[in-house]
């Protein structure tokens, strides 16, 4: 089974501080509350240890990211493979009349273990809500 969500936030910010946080890696991991730790190894490389709380699995999973397109300022997507789950996270930015921009999510998981879909299907809205806070309080502190 494979789980979809798609999500879009609206932003009364330019496109540019909005892809300022979308594309830089440490703050999508940083914002998903279920990744432990990560390491950036380069500008498209980083492992993100995830920690999912389901029987099958009693530690942290690496999570080998690589970014597989980038169209800045407007689009950037991902994709992660551990042994337990590929997912797939796609950003894109547009601009909106008002000076302000869309932001259109969309993340793909396949599970390779028993309750990584359930979980995700069940946690997905709320790691969602969890990039939208980080996105707008980075878009509120002073640069």
């Amino acid at each position: 089974m494979t789980v979809r969500v798609s999500r879009t936030f609206e932003f009364d910010a330019p496109p540019a501080d909005v892809w300022a946080f979308i594309s830089d890696a440490e703050q999508r991991a940083g914002a998903i509350s279920v990744v432990d730790s990560f390491e950036v190894h380069d500008d498209r490389n980083a492992t993100w240890h995830v920690a999912l709380p389901i029987p099958m699995i009693r530690s942290t999973i690496d999570v080998e990211t690589e970014e597989v397109e980038r169209d800045p300022p407007n689009r950037v997507k991902f994709v992660g493979k551990s042994r337990a789950f590929r997912v797939t996270g796609e950003h894109e930015i547009t601009e909106t009349d008002d000076g302000g921009c869309r932001l259109a999510n969309e993340f793909v998981v396949d599970g390779r273990l028993p309750g990584v879909e359930s979980f995700f299907k069940r946690n997905f809205d709320a790691e969602l809500d969890n990039l939208e806070d980080a996105l707008r309080a980075s878009l509120a502190s002073p640069a």
